[in-house]
């Protein structure tokens, strides 16, 4: 639960509210990854999180739709503080797509709940009581990081001449291919896929 406190938003609150929302958050998340985003109650948040009632949670979060917020940039902090511990101070365009395409992989393996919460909010999105713009910007938000790392780098002739959309797109498929074939099958060493993709990739953007 730390490294859920050190993600949240400073919102001027005190130490003891940042751990009440830390522990709802950590519950939501735990309960989402295990039951899925339908099943995700107030009731079973309470349960988890140990809560006197459920009050406790609207008290803190106002509605489920900042609830959902909190929880969905909470698994999105994670996600790019552990791209950038093993992306470090590089500026190296081929670098960097590396680094991203090879954590990308295995933060399924390292952080499978925030994979899960993320997948489950994104295809819950029709939801009306959720966040109405999760499902929009997680749809969009990993490809176009990866568009815009590789528009960057045709610019400054890092990268090839090819369309940096589709290209965004292929890589971002080729890495959910990754996800599901882990799920597949658990035993698969994703360090070496990665790295396998990542030099696929590196080729096929490379300058001619």
């Amino acid at each position: 639960m730390q490294v859920i406190e050190d993600v949240q938003l400073d919102l001027g609150l005190s130490a003891t509210e940042r751990a009440r929302r830390a522990q709802i958050i950590a519950a939501t998340m735990a309960t989402m990854a295990e039951l899925g985003y339908r099943r995700t109650s107030y009731a079973r948040i309470k349960e988890r999180a140990g809560l006197s009632s459920t009050r406790l949670i609207g008290y803190h979060f106002g509605s489920k739709a900042a609830l959902i917020q909190a929880v969905v940039t909470t698994a999105m902090s994670i996600r790019d503080r552990y791209l950038e511990e093993r992306a470090g101070e590089t500026t190296d365009r081929a670098a960097m797509l590396r680094a991203l395409i090879e954590t990308e992989v295995t933060f399924v393996r390292d952080h499978p709940e925030c994979v899960r919460v993320l997948r489950e909010v994104a295809a819950n999105a029709d939801d009306p009581d959720g966040w109405p713009v999760a499902g929009p910007m997680l749809n969009g938000f990993r490809t176009g990081r990866i568009e815009r790392l590789l528009t960057q780098g045709r610019r400054e002739g890092a990268f090839g001449d090819f369309s940096a959309p589709v290209a965004a797109r292929t890589i971002a498929q080729s890495i959910d291919g990754a996800i599901q074939a882990y799920a597949d099958d658990p035993s698969l060493n994703l360090d070496t896929y990665g790295r396998q993709l990542a030099d696929f990739f590196e080729q096929a953007v490379a300058p001619r």
